[in-house]
């Protein structure tokens, strides 16, 4: 009921408020994939409550500011980089592998700065990557399939998977604490960016060329948080009315990160995911495959950029290196046509994963490049602009994809095989990917022979 004694502002607010949450209630009644089965729905409901009293992870101006360089990126007047690992886990929340990490983030942009010219807007996937997306609900061992450490635990027994709702509260925290130190790493590197440059001379040493790419100037800027919105019973706790925008709707504002990305396998028309997003003023990614037609893409540009926002979209392709010479081509064509300004950022990772003998998720950093070089020359050839990349990456030492500098086999595999989920680029193979982009941007060319691969990779002898 209306408060009669409220004050105009305040009842235009309270009416606000109550037409967000009907079409919010509205869009999380149509179907949900890959959402946890609570054994306790009615302790998930009161975690939930919890939730939407706890402290935002990040701050609106932040948000606001990533718009803006977002809006440069769909002009062609930046290019955006986003980088970290496919699952955050709670026992890798420490500080010195999220430094790590950063810090690769940090040296990337640095290297693909210099070569495009522009500005690199750096966004991690941090501070909320908590949930992971299955193909199938069990696992090899019979087991539930594992969804992120913000449902239940890795750890191979029945009781260690049965989801838990109290780890959201667990994630929540964890994303907070290391939002704090993006924020203090942010600064550190901007006072003191000496330690970047040193780290990339060592790798620009290892690369043909890679001198002409060695950055004179400080830090990429302010680092942003991004993470797939998968689980919505934490997505949508926090959600609160964004300021009025001059729309003719009002939207909702995530204080769980600046950009927030739906998956290949949950952006259908008529499922929740997209219905939450469309009410979002935060800005939004859309994953698409290579089983995307064109109409489709069109689409979610109507659905997800009514307004024609710059960059308020973007549009992460992930064809895999066989198939994106020859699908992206029509999607672009058909979005371009929309008049829409969105971003096109590639995603060389999970269209190109494959599983060795032993059960280990791969990837061939080849292929990885292969996928990069067609995504530009699609974009080269139809006068449109390769916007960004979304890797897969961890500053540490890892040997979870094969090939690189080092030429890592497939026998070379368990001895660092750390992921939750999927392999990711090491600090070493990540360099030497920016360095080869960093090629295609200056020159528009790529070489022949990647030299983030060498002569051969030893599992292939």
């Amino acid at each position: 009921m209306t408060n009669p004694t409220a004050r105009p502002g305040e009842r235009v607010a309270a009416a606000r408020e109550r037409k967000l949450a009907a079409r919010l209630a509205a869009a999380l009644e149509r179907p949900a994939a890959q959402q946890p089965e609570w054994p306790d729905p009615a302790r998930a409901r009161a975690v939930a409550g919890r939730l939407r009293t706890a402290p935002p992870v990040v701050a609106p101006a932040e948000t606001a500011r990533l718009s803006e360089r977002l809006a440069a990126v769909a002009r062609g007047q930046a290019f955006l980089l986003q980088s970290g690992d496919c699952a955050e886990t709670f026992a890798e929340a420490t500080e010195p592998h999220q430094r790590a990490n950063l810090g690769l983030l940090a040296r990337m942009a640095l290297v693909l700065g210099r070569a495009a010219g522009l500005p690199v807007v750096p966004v991690a996937r941090m501070a909320g990557q908590y949930a992971k997306p299955r193909s199938r609900p069990l696992d090899a061992d019979g087991l539930p399939a594992y969804r992120g450490d913000i449902v239940h635990s890795a750890e191979p027994t029945a009781a260690a998977r049965t989801p838990d709702p109290d780890r959201m509260l667990l994630a929540h925290a964890h994303a907070v604490r290391t939002m704090a130190l993006v924020r203090l790493v942010g600064a550190e590197h901007a006072a003191d960016p000496r330690e970047l440059h040193t780290g990339i001379r060592a790798h620009a040493g290892r690369t043909p060329g890679g001198e002409r790419f060695l950055p004179a100037g400080g830090p990429p800027g302010e680092v942003f948080v991004s993470h797939e919105m998968l689980l919505l019973d934490y997505e949508t706790a926090q959600l609160r009315p964004a300021p009025p925008s001059g729309g003719p709707e009002p939207m909702l504002a995530s204080p769980l990160a600046h950009f927030l990305w739906i998956g290949e396998r949950t952006r259908g028309f008529d499922d929740a995911h997209l219905a939450v997003a469309e009410l979002l003023a935060n800005p939004i990614g859309v994953k698409i495959g290579p089983g995307t037609t064109p109409e489709q893409a069109a689409e979610y540009v109507h659905r997800l950029d009514p307004h024609g926002v710059p960059g308020r979209l973007t549009l992460i392709s992930r064809m895999g290196h066989t198939r994106v010479r020859e699908v992206l081509p029509s999607i672009v064509e058909k979005v371009t046509a929309t008049g829409h300004k969105v971003i096109w950022q590639c995603d060389p990772m999970h269209g190109n994963s494959r599983t060795t003998a032993d059960g280990r998720k791969t990837r061939e950093v080849d292929h990885v490049l292969d996928e990069i070089t067609g995504f530009f020359e699609v974009h080269r050839a139809l006068g449109t602009n390769p916007g960004g990349l979304h890797l897969e990456a961890t500053g540490e030492d890892v040997t979870e994809c094969l090939g690189g500098p080092g030429r890592l086999g497939e026998q070379d595999l368990p001895a660092r095989y750390r992921t939750a989920c999927d392999p990711r680029l090491n600090e070493e193979q990540a360099m030497a990917l920016a360095f080869t982009v960093a090629a295609l941007l200056a020159d528009g060319t790529a070489p022949t022979t990647h030299p983030a691969s060498g002569a051969g990779d030893r599992h292939d002898r």
